[in-house]
């Protein structure tokens, strides 16, 4: 019998969901998984009823409820220290940077919604000041987080694959999704990530989700 469940949103569209799911599963709890699709009819109602903010992701585990993806990456992080770095320089940076992402790159989010379907294909429209500003912090944050602490590994802060990483996974799908043209030091960590385990079983998953969950809105960017 599972401790809890993780409550989340389209795995195609749903960037905090994955940010949310991915220390989940890195941390080894044993929760079941509901999946309430995004943009239905009837979408607010039921998160509603399982989330305090009306939002997801929301977990509950062991009669504890977290919200909010770093929230949730905090949580898990207590019960898998190898989530943050364990060199405090390296840990402060990650937690810096994740906070970073939490709050800011409006520009990306905005002009390029994650769709896990959409396959390497570029904005048609030219990219907005504020975007390629996005991008350019963006990989300015992988190059420095890889040259500093990257070394033994694949990822920002070496081999462990941490909330840090966590945090950029859905830019991570973005930046694949709609072909954005970064330096060869994030080209290599966008490989990695994509590839790490996880972040692919998520891939299959959204794969297999229903056709009648697509949203039109999304599907039709160019």
């Amino acid at each position: 019998m599972s401790e809890g469940r993780l409550v989340i949103g389209t795995k195609r569209y749903s960037s905090w969901s994955l940010r949310g799911w991915l220390p989940v599963r890195l941390a080894g709890l044993d929760v079941s998984e509901e999946v309430i699709p995004l943009r239905q009819s009837d979408s607010s109602a039921r998160i509603t009823q399982v989330s305090p903010n009306g939002k997801v992701p929301c977990l509950e585990h062991q009669s504890v409820k977290v919200w909010d993806s770093l929230a949730i990456a905090e949580y898990c992080a207590e019960l898998e220290p190898t989530l943050w770095p364990e060199n405090r320089e390296a840990r402060a940076m990650a937690r810096s940077i994740s906070a970073e992402m939490h709050s800011g790159f409006q520009g990306v989010r905005s002009a390029m919604p994650m769709n896990l379907g959409r396959i390497q294909r570029p904005l048609k429209e030219p990219l907005s000041e504020a975007v390629i500003k996005d991008i350019a912090r963006i990989d300015s944050i992988w190059t420095e987080a890889r040259r500093r602490f990257g070394a033994g590994g694949d990822y920002l802060f070496g081999h462990d694959f941490t909330n840090a990483d966590v945090a950029f996974a859905p830019i991570v799908a973005r930046f694949l999704s709609y072909d954005v043209d970064v330096s060869g030091v994030s080209r290599a960590y966008i490989e990695a990530v994509r590839k790490h385990p996880s972040v692919a079983q998520w891939y299959e998953e959204a794969e297999r989700e229903p056709s009648e969950w697509l949203v039109d809105a999304f599907e039709a960017i160019e």
